[in-house]
């Protein structure tokens, strides 16, 4: 997710000519066809859990029996699908980001796709920069190139998915998980679904929950902190008075941490690892384009619609307190 462009790298330029060198991708490819396996073995999961909801509790007590269900010719498929889609939706996110870096002759790796055992099957994704931004148009344009990308190929996705969903008696916390909803999936719940009634819940198809997480890693990625993609357009609409809403985004982790998803936490301790300065740029005194600040104020909105203060519901610090007390 987003992008790293560490200050140490800062100490050289880089002309055009040299920008376009041949890149090594071995690993990159490596750690791509890591993460298409390990999406694909969760998207099997969310697969099956989608066509047959109706026997959950069989795949639960009977293991062979949920193992048949598993190896379903449409649940295999559905399963390639979910990996199609959110990794297209990752992939274009990052491909924003580097594609921009190359139109400004800006040295950057393709993408390091990142496989882990959670419940989506990936921690996402990063580029590195490894040419100075030393514009503030191009800290912008990179900044805003990504989550823009997502959070546009989200949609879609999101209205499809949900056409294809399932709306169901509302099952316990206990026998289900319990994802939150972003602003715009409530507007487009609403447009696709209609209302639903508060006695049902709706079982995302896998490639609506593709697009949900689409739009959660474009709100991680936009919060103006950083090396993250929000980091990036702060500092080029502020410059060093950005640096002033550093402590109050860490605070804002904690406390969301504590009352809302304990993978705040996490969140803040991955952002401090990859850096909460930003490098300064040669131009800070020079305002952005008229155009730009209103990009900016469109992606403050596009924060605001996919921002989810509990991605999944019953984590808070509290809840794990409690279970762990019981």
């Amino acid at each position: 997710m987003g992008d790293f462009n560490p200050a140490r790298e800062q100490k050289y330029f880089l002309s055009p000519e040299n920008s376009h060198q041949p890149l090594k991708f071995w690993l990159n490819l490596v750690l791509f066809i890591a993460t298409i396996i390990s999406t694909y073995l969760v998207g099997l999961t969310w697969s099956a859990s989608f066509i047959f909801a109706d026997k959950i509790g069989e795949i639960e007590s009977n293991k062979e029996a949920g193992l048949q269900l598993f190896l379903n010719d449409q649940v295999l498929v559905l399963a390639g699908v979910y990996v199609a889609v959110l990794l297209g939706i990752l992939s274009a996110h990052e491909l924003g980001h580097f594609l921009t870096c190359r139109h400004y002759h800006l040295r950057a790796t393709l993408p390091y796709f990142i496989p882990a055992p959670t419940l989506i099957g990936t921690l996402g994704a990063f580029i590195k920069i490894k040419s100075p931004i030393t514009r503030k148009k191009q800290l912008f344009d990179i900044g805003v190139a990504g989550p823009l990308t997502s959070f546009f190929l989200s949609l879609p996705a999101l209205a499809y998915g949900l056409s294809l969903s399932r709306v169901v008696p509302s099952m316990s916390q206990e026998e289900s998980i319990i994802f939150g909803e972003p602003l715009i999936l409530k507007f487009i719940t609403r447009l696709v679904l209609g209302h639903v009634s508060p006695g049902n819940d709706i079982i995302l198809h896998p490639i609506a929950f593709a697009g949900w997480v689409g739009i959660l890693v474009t709100a991680f990625n936009l919060f103006p902190i950083g090396q993250l993609d929000g980091g990036h357009v702060i500092y080029a609409l502020l410059g060093p008075r950005s640096r002033r809403l550093t402590p109050l985004v860490i605070i804002f982790f904690v406390v969301m941490g504590v009352f809302f998803w304990i993978g705040w936490l996490f969140w803040a301790f991955i952002i401090s690892v990859i850096g909460l300065k930003h490098p300064r740029l040669l131009d800070e005194d020079e305002p952005l384009s008229s155009s730009r600040r209103l990009i900016g104020w469109l992606t403050l909105i596009i924060f605001i619609l996919s921002f989810i203060p509990d991605p999944i519901k019953g984590y808070t610090l509290f809840d794990l307190l409690s279970n762990l007390r019981g």
